[in-house]
């Protein structure tokens, strides 16, 4: 296309370049910074229940990873957004001001001397950068790591966000129907019908949603919930022949899906006692086989776009 004449561009070499069109948008920025989990109103004792090892001071630290999604259309130059200036935002209202520091004294949030202080957990963290970034980027979604078994996202400055805790089990199984025959069966699972079964290392990632307590700053019980996690899936699934060993699977292909489905029949009740929602189970079989199990009807105002470009970033 021949470069556009001197004076107003035309729009037709504004809409060569997408002008208008929407996009999603992820942004990666990382800080390191240390928390403690302790709250003034309760004994050291009480501390020590209540949170364990993280109530030690002074304090333990983590190499966070930022996700921000963003969205909108594209301008006439072919971005949502001038990525120099994404980076600008985000270094001047959040990691220069996170980065090595001490998170109970880094923002006012977390100040447990004011009312409405909480503690510094992933997801408060989480949802007091979505306060200081909304205004500078037209945010879709935030996901903020702890570590790789442990990373919170929120879509909205609300207190509610999505908890996800990431474990993982093995376990062998045999894809067949009791009903049919070998030759039968090989025709629907191939390989995996094969009469003495194959094993996976299977990563299981649970994911929660919940309002957050505006002390704790907790969408619930952390250590409960891995409890619950361990309790009745890890340990029962853990080193066992799914077909054999688990009662449900002598009658149930014990596909991905239908793992997935059962951990998240097993874990919907529990999850719902320690006060948050079950959102999603995802079992990851291989690196090429996953399956998902939404365990919730969608809520008004959720943003699944959002969602997945937290979760593909």
């Amino acid at each position: 296309m021949a470069a556009p004449p001197a004076g107003p561009v035309p729009a037709a070499f504004e809409a060569a370049h997408g002008k208008g069109r929407p996009c999603v948008i992820t942004r990666r920025a990382t800080f390191s910074a240390s928390h403690r989990y302790w709250l003034p109103e309760l004994s050291p004792e009480e501390n020590q229940a209540r949170f364990g090892a993280c109530s030690l001071a002074p304090g333990h630290g983590h190499n966070y990873e930022l996700i921000v999604a963003m969205g909108g259309g594209l301008d006439a130059n072919g971005m949502v957004l001038n990525l120099s200036e994404v980076k600008h935002a985000i270094r001047e209202q959040v990691t220069a001001q996170l980065d090595f520091r001490f998170l109970n004294e880094a923002w006012p949030d977390f100040d447990l001397t004011r009312p409405d202080g909480l503690l510094p957990t992933t997801e408060a963290l989480v949802r007091a950068i979505w306060k200081r970034l909304d205004a500078h980027l037209p945010l879709m979604g935030l996901r903020l790591y702890e570590t790789d078994k442990l990373w919170a996202d929120v879509l909205g400055d609300s207190m509610e966000a999505f908890l996800t805790i990431r474990t993982h089990f093995a376990a062998a199984h045999r894809l067949a129907r009791p009903e049919l025959s070998f030759e039968e069966n090989s025709a629907i699972y191939g390989k995996c019908a094969r009469p003495h079964g194959h094993g996976h290392n299977y990563l299981l990632d649970i994911t929660v949603r919940g309002a957050i307590d505006p002390r704790t700053g907790m969408v619930c019980d952390l250590a409960a919930l891995q409890a619950v996690v361990d309790d009745l899936v890890v340990e029962p699934f853990d080193h066992t022949f799914l077909n054999k060993d688990v009662e449900h699977f002598a009658s149930t292909v014990p596909t991905a899906e239908n793992i997935a489905l059962h951990i998240a029949d097993l874990l919907q009740s529990p999850v719902a006692g320690l006060g948050a929602t079950l959102h999603k189970v995802r079992l990851q079989e291989s690196p090429n086989n996953a399956a998902e199990v939404f365990a919730e009807v969608p809520q008004l105002g959720m943003n699944p776009q959002a969602l997945e470009a937290l979760a593909g970033a």
